[in-house]
């Protein structure tokens, strides 16, 4: 990516501002013995609590009880919490019911890095960082907004966090965004307030979901255990030298195209020779393992991926390749890779099962890394190749990759007979597993989109509104609903479906636009006015959202209670306006 440098600068002023600016409210923790802290812990709730946890509904059955026991398969304790820092532990007296996989994260030997609530950057205060953050991210090209890249992520997320839920894992529960970035370097990064970036290299990278949730568990992990926060906290703690080396780091990280910014704080540190800052950042590097690790177990998938996608970048840093981005981004010692390497070795494996979707979003990365149609070209005599020489692990998904290419290099026939056989060959597999009805969101969204850009309008929107049906949770499939009625001039109804959308996800600009677009086809100015305002203020401009509602203000035809509600969101909107503007000059 190629962030503005006022995305630097932001970052900096925020990390500047003094304590205060973010500090909680310290009236009730003054209730607490002298010298703790009253802030909640990362374990919540009685240890009992760990002996049958409620797993929920998308976390695959059996998990919890193939890895549970009264002896510890995992941190290789001995029940005795206060040694947690013998990274080894006792291996040979791992008794009692507080040593196994589910018990408290604070027996499984994590490093003692205090309480995740014990920064004076609120989870509120962080969670406004990071969408301000998200702002300028969104402008940047390199941004994909693409929602069958989006959808599939965020699963894999949610099934982690019904993990970290299950097991009482952080101190706080942030509403975790993913988003996907065109950059073929293999890398991801955590932004404050439970925004974490994928860039498409790190999803081509991977050979399995489970390897790619591992990277994901990690990066969660350095959320859950509010890292940044903590980082800034420790920087307030160490003096100006410490903080002004954090802010350098964050600056230089962000215009150098390093991707990661809570490491980038701890290497601003570096650079100024702060060693605790360095000492604190290989402990978040360890502690988001092992967190990762429990995520990664706890959600159903293998827990031997993190070891061996971690492994394979470590070899890779040793080869003549260069070093892999998240390598230097997360430096992979010796003794990480071993931790997680005697942990996996203690877990009883078991064939997880791998969602379709992981195959087919793969190839579309692969395909959305490209720019040109000459690139698209090469990519999809690629994918050809590796089904003709039968080297491609997932024949359907190269198929389905094939289809996207020629989509994108318009030749829709062409696209539409590989879509097909896409289709032939996730039948087999399907069969193969005993459930010949299985289908897939990329399969049917792509299929709508091919007859849309093509022009078969009718064909089109029935296989738009079939997809939605199918799968009603899919956002791709409500995108793809909505542009095709749009693209048929069918404003009515994709009016009514975007207003749905923005009333069950305020908070994506998408549908505002979509809403707008709708309106003004159906003349709707009102709505027009108020939906660009909206989108506007996602996305910070303003003055702009501003205009609108203003503009929708002074309508002569509007009514009573429509002025009502216009007038009080545009104070809103001012008041938001006249504080950012507070936060920025000062």
């Amino acid at each position: 990516m190629r962030p503005k440098r006022f995305l630097a600068a932001l970052l900096c002023v925020t990390l500047a501002a003094p304590p205060a600016a973010f500090a909680q409210a310290r009236a009730a923790s003054s209730a607490g013995p002298a010298g703790q802290s009253a802030e909640p812990p990362l374990v919540s709730g009685p240890v009992e609590s760990y002996a049958d946890p409620l797993v929920p509904s998308d976390i695959a059955q059996g998990v919890f009880g193939v890895y549970g026991g009264a002896q510890s398969r995992f941190s290789g304790s001995s029940g005795n919490s206060g040694n947690s820092g013998n990274s080894g532990g006792n291996r040979g007296a791992n008794s009692g019911a507080n040593t196994g996989w589910r018990a408290p994260i604070a027996t499984q030997q994590l490093p003692d890095l205090g309480s995740g609530g014990a920064g004076t950057l609120t989870p509120q205060a962080e969670r406004k960082l990071g969408e301000r953050v998200m702002r300028e991210l969104r402008r940047d090209p390199d941004y994909l907004d693409d929602w069958l890249v989006r959808d599939y992520l965020n699963s894999v997320a949610a099934k982690l966090a019904a993990a970290a839920n299950a097991l009482y894992i952080g101190g706080y529960r942030p509403d975790f965004d993913l988003f996907a970035v065109r950059d073929a370097q293999i890398n991801a990064f955590s932004l404050p307030g439970g925004f974490i970036g994928v860039n498409t290299g790190l999803i081509v990278a991977t050979q399995t979901e489970s390897e790619l949730a591992s990277v994901l568990g990690h990066e969660m992990g350095h959320v859950l255990q509010r890292h940044i926060s903590r980082m800034i906290t420790t920087g307030e703690r160490s003096g100006y030298a410490a903080l002004a080396g954090m802010l350098f780091g964050v600056l230089a990280s962000v215009l150098a195209h390093s991707g990661d910014l809570g490491s980038a704080i701890a290497i601003g540190g570096q650079a100024y020779a702060v060693d605790n800052q360095l000492r604190f950042s290989r402990s978040a590097e360890h502690e988001a393992d092992r967190v990762g690790f429990l995520l990664l177990a706890g959600a159903g998938y293998d827990p031997y991926a993190m070891t061996t996608f971690f492994g394979r970048l470590d070899r890779a840093a040793m080869s003549d390749t260069g070093i892999p981005a998240y390598a230097r981004t997360h430096p992979l010692t010796g003794e990480r890779i071993a931790d997680m390497e005697d942990r996996a070795r203690r877990a009883p494996y078991r064939q997880p099962h791998q969602a379709s979707e992981y195959g087919f979003v793969r190839a579309r990365a692969r395909m959305l890394q490209d720019r040109s149609r000459s690139e698209y070209a090469d990519e999809v005599s690629r994918l050809r190749s590796e089904i003709e020489d039968r080297t491609a692990p997932n024949v359907a998904a190269n198929w389905y990759g094939i289809a996207y290419g020629q989509m994108l290099l318009e030749r829709y026939d062409d696209a539409a007979r590989s879509l097909a056989s896409s289709r032939d060959a996730f039948a087999v597999g399907a069969q193969a597993e005993g459930d010949p009805a299985r289908s897939s969101p990329s399969l049917d969204v792509l299929a709508a989109d091919i007859a849309r850009r093509a022009g078969r309008d009718e064909e089109a929107v029935r296989l738009a509104d079939f997809a939605q049906k199918r799968w009603p949770q899919s956002n791709a499939a409500i995108d793809m609903h909505i542009r095709t009625l749009l693209s048929l001039r069918r404003f009515a109804e994709a009016q009514a479906l975007a207003q749905k959308e923005t009333r069950a996800q305020p908070d994506q600009p998408a549908w505002w636009l979509y809403l707008a677009q709708a309106s003004a086809g159906t003349g709707d100015a009102l709505t027009r006015h108020r939906a660009l305002a909206e989108k506007f203020a996602l996305e910070g401009a303003w003055p702009s959202a501003i205009r609108q509602l203003k503009d929708a203000r002074d309508m002569k035809t509007i009514g009573y209670y429509d002025l009502a509600t216009v007038d009080a969101r545009l104070h809103e909107m001012e008041n938001r306006y006249k504080e950012e503007r507070l936060d920025e000059k000062s």
